[in-house]
């Protein structure tokens, strides 16, 4: 058993939950990939697209199931999926009108 795990039955959330809204936070949108598109141009020295650049787009990659699992078991995981899981469950929380958790809580 790790935090993750006794956070989330804690807080009556199912792990399939925070996938899907990892899934759904994570997922590149038009505007993820004008940034990627504005940030290419600027290194070829565009200067009108280097303002268009300093957004941060979304990354992609949503929390799968063995990274999940791993996380319930209480195994390693990098810093940027420990991230995405925070912020998937920061997001169930939200819906269920609950405090954010933090880094601490989780893991």
């Amino acid at each position: 058993m790790s935090k993750l795990n006794d956070y989330l039955k804690k807080q009556n959330i199912d792990p399939r939950r925070v996938i899907a809204a990892s899934r759904e936070i994570e997922a590149l949108r038009p505007e993820d990939r004008a940034t990627k598109l504005a940030k290419e141009r600027a290194k070829g020295g565009d200067e009108n697209a280097k303002e268009a650049a300093a957004k941060k787009p979304r990354s992609g990659k949503p929390v799968s199931a063995p990274t999940m699992a791993r996380a319930l078991a209480g195994d390693a995981l990098s810093g940027a999926a420990k991230t995405r899981v925070l912020r998937a469950v920061n997001a169930v929380l939200g819906k269920k009108k609950k405090g954010e958790a933090n880094l601490r809580d989780l893991f």
